[in-house]
């Protein structure tokens, strides 16, 4: 038996990883975590609408180099956790790459404190919102300090 065992967050990062294993949109899959007290609430990766054709069956619907017919890991997530009724106020989301900004505020006005992420995507102005709403953005990638 190993000596050696991940952190709480390489843990979390590790589940969130596999989450995105789930991705139906081939352009990037991403798995997104919510996690409270090192509980997991909810998790979700980025799909198609429940029911509707996957990207990988049906093509893709590209806007603005985006392709938008992908509910993203992050609201995904989000949306898992209402359905099943489930408190996320002052949990914290692990995130393969870190939200694009509409994510980032739908995660922030739930009440998420911090997001620990591992690839950063796209949207600079996330940072600057976050310290403004005083939520930790928390940056797992290869070259992140230990």
């Amino acid at each position: 038996m190993s000596d050696i065992r991940v952190s709480w967050n390489e843990y979390f990062m590790n589940i969130a990883e596999q989450v995105a294993t789930r991705s139906t949109c081939d352009r990037k899959h991403i798995g997104a975590l919510i996690v409270k007290d090192k509980t997991i609430l909810s998790s979700g990766y980025n799909g198609s609408l429940r029911g509707a054709p996957h990207c990988d069956d049906a093509g893709h619907d590209m806007e603005n180099g985006h392709c938008v017919r992908t509910v993203h890991a992050e609201a995904n997530a989000v949306a898992q956790a209402a359905k099943n009724g489930v408190r996320i106020d002052e949990a914290e989301m692990y995130v393969t790459a870190s939200p694009c900004l509409t994510c980032f505020k739908l995660v922030a006005n739930c009440g998420i404190q911090t997001i620990y992420y591992k690839e950063f995507y796209r949207d600079e102005r996330i940072s600057e919102y976050a310290k403004e709403a005083d939520i930790r953005l928390v940056y797992m990638g290869k070259d992140a300090k230990k």
